[in-house]
C-alpha cells in the first residue's frame, strides 16, 4: 500500500485551499484587464453581459461537479470524456485544455508585463515575463501544499482588493468626493445602458455591441474548471467540491456585477482605456483627494492607484500560478489514461509530477520571445486563441455530461451533487457557446474559428498514429 501511495498524487489541498483556488480562477487577467476591451465594445451594458456569461459558467461548472464528485481522480473532465464518450474525446479533450492553459499562461505573462509597465514603462515585456515564469515553475515545482498556500494568498490580495474597491468607491459616490464626473447616471446617460445596442456595423466593417463584446467577456471566465482538477489532490472532494462550485455564482455576483457598476459609476465609459486597467485608471483619475503627512502633500488617488496595480499584478500571478498547476496535472491525467508519453507520470519526492511541470514549462517559453519580437500585438494574438480554445473546452465538458448522465441512468446509479435542470441546462449552455463562435465570426477573432476545424483535425490525426497506432502494437 505504501508502495502504491508512492507514485500517486497526494491529498494536500484543503477545504480553504480549495476554496480560494476556485475563486483564483474567477478573478484574473479578463476582470481587471479585458473589461476596458469589452467596455470599449457595448459601454456600460457588459455588466449584464458578464452576468449572463457568468450564469452559463456555473451552470457548466455544475456539470462537471457533479462527474466530478462522483469519480474525484487526475485528468477531470479529459478522464469523464475518454470513459464515457469514448477514447478520442478524452484525448481531445484533454489535449485542447492542455493547449488551452498553455495559451492563457501566455497571456497572462504578457499581461504581467504590461502591469509592471505601469510603474516601469521602459521594462521590456519579456524581462518581466522571464522573471515571473522562473519563480512561479519553482513553486509548482515544490509539494501541492505549496501551490494551495501560494493560490490561498494570491487570492486573499484579490478577494480584499475587489471588496475594499467596492466599499471605497461606493463612499466616493455617496459621499459626493468622487470628484463632479462621478455618478450612477453614468450607467444610462451618454448612449444610454446599451449605447452601442446588441450588434452594429461600423464603416470600416468591423462590429460592435454587446453580443460582441461576450467573446470578450468569456475569456474572463477561463479557469473556473480549475476546481475540477483538484479533485484527485483535494481532502474530501464529496465536501468541498461542491461547496466551492456551489458559491461560483455568488461571487461572480459580487467581484465581478458589483465592482462593475461602482467602476462605471465613477468614471464615464468613454474613458476607459483598452490596454490599461480601467480599475486603475479610474482610481487615478480622482486627482483631488489629498492629504498631508508630515507637512508633504501626497495624492491619496495616486496611492490607491499603485495599490490597485499591485493588485491586478498579483491576480495575473495567481492565474499564472493555476495555469502551471493545471496543466501538469493534465498532462499527468492523459499520461494515466495511455493518450500521453508514461514518463510524464513520474512524480518527484514531493509527489508533483515534475516532467509534466518541465515539458509544460517549455512551451509557455515561447512568450518570452513573442513578447520581445511582438510586443504590441502579443495579447490581442494570444487571447483570439484562447477564447476558441475555451469555448471548446466547454463544449466538451457539456457533451461529456450528457454521455455521463446517460450512463449513470443506465447503470440506475444516484449522483451525490446532481446539476440543475439536467438536460435543459446543457442544451442552454451549448446554445450560448455556438452563439458565442458565430459572434467570434464578426470580430477579429474570425480566424481563430476558421482555424477550428483544422485544430481538431490535427487532434484526430495525432490520435490516430499515435495512441491507435500504439494500441495496436501492443
Amino acid at each position: 500500500m505504501q508502495e502504491q501511495n508512492e507514485n500517486q498524487l497526494k491529498r494536500g489541498l484543503s477545504n480553504r485551499h480549495i476554496q480560494l483556488i476556485a475563486l483564483g480562477g474567477a478573478i484574473g487577467t479578463g476582470l481587471f484587464l479585458g473589461v476596458g476591451q469589452a467596455a470599449i465594445l457595448a459601454g456600460p451594458a457588459v455588466i449584464l453581459g458578464y452576468g449572463i456569461a457568468g450564469i452559463i459558467a456555473f451552470l457548466i461548472m455544475r456539470q462537471l461537479g457533479e462527474m466530478v464528485v462522483h469519480e474525484p481522480v487526475s485528468g477531470s473532465f479529459s478522464y469523464f470524456a475518454n470513459r464515457y464518450w469514448g477514447s478520442f474525446a478524452g484525448f481531445a479533450s484533454g489535449w485542447n485544455y492542455w493547449i488551452l492553459y498553455i495559451l492563457v499562461s501566455m497571456a497572462e505573462l504578457t499581461a504581467i508585463g504590461k502591469y509592471m509597465n505601469y510603474w516601469w514603462p521602459e521594462l521590456p515585456l519579456w524581462v518581466s515575463s522571464l522573471v515571473f515564469f522562473v519563480i512561479i515553475n519553482l513553486i509548482n515545482l515544490a509539494s501541492v501544499k505549496i501551490y494551495g498556500e501560494t493560490e490561498f494568498w494570491f487570492s486573499i490580495v484579490k478577494v480584499i482588493a475587489i471588496i475594499g474597491m467596492i466599499l471605497f468607491g461606493s463612499y466616493l459616490l455617496i459621499s459626493g468626493t468622487g470628484g463632479d464626473q462621478a455618478s450612477i447616471s453614468n450607467l444610462y446617460q451618454d448612449g444610454g445602458f446599451f449605447p452601442k445596442g446588441l450588434i452594429a456595423q461600423l464603416p470600416d466593417g468591423s462590429y460592435e455591441g454587446l453580443l460582441v463584446a461576450l467573446v470578450v467577456i468569456m475569456f474572463s471566465f477561463g479557469g473556473l474548471e480549475l476546481v475540477g482538477i483538484t479533485a484527485a489532490e483535494a481532502e474530501n472532494p464529496e465536501k468541498n467540491i461542491p461547496k466551492a462550485t456551489n458559491q461560483v455564482l455568488f461571487r461572480i455576483l459580487i467581484f465581478y456585477i458589483g465592482a462593475l457598476v461602482i467602476l462605471f459609476s465613477l468614471l464615464p465609459w468613454q474613458q476607459i482605456d483598452r490596454d490599461t486597467s480601467p480599475f486603475v485608471t479610474v482610481f487615478a483619475s480622482l486627482d483631488a483627494m489629498k492629504f498631508s503627512f508630515f507637512g508633504i502633500s501626497v495624492s491619496f488617488s495616486n496611492l490607491i492607484a499603485n495599490a490597485l496595480n499591485l493588485i491586478v499584478l498579483t491576480a495575473a500571478l495567481s492565474v499564472y500560478n493555476s495555469c502551471v498547476y493545471s496543466n501538469s496535472r493534465m498532462l499527468y491525467g492523459l499520461a494515466k489514461q495511455g493518450n500521453a508519453p508514461q514518463f510524464l507520470t513520474k512524480l518527484n519526492k514531493s509527489h508533483s509530477p515534475i516532467n509534466a511541470i518541465l515539458v509544460s514549462a517549455i512551451f509557455v517559453a515561447v512568450t518570452v520571445v513573442i513578447n520581445k519580437l511582438i510586443p504590441e500585438q502579443a495579447l490581442e494574438i494570444l487571447m483570439s486563441l484562447v477564447v476558441s480554445a475555451l469555448v471548446i473546452n466547454w463544449i466538451m465538458i457539456t457533451l461529456t455530461h450528457i454521455f455521463f448522465r446517460k450512463e449513470m441512468k443506465k447503470q440506475q446509479a444516484v449522483t451525490k451533487f446532481p446539476t440543475i435542470l439536467y438536460p435543459f441546462t446543457n442544451y442552454l449552455s451549448l446554445v450560448f457557446l455556438i452563439g458565442v463562435l458565430v459572434m467570434m465570426c464578426f470580430t477579429v477573432f474570425k480566424i481563430s474559428v476558421l482555424l477550428m476545424p483544422i485544430w481538431i483535425l490535427i487532434l484526430w490525426i495525432c490520435y490516430r498514429f499515435i495512441v491507435q497506432r500504439k494500441a495496436s502494437a501492443e
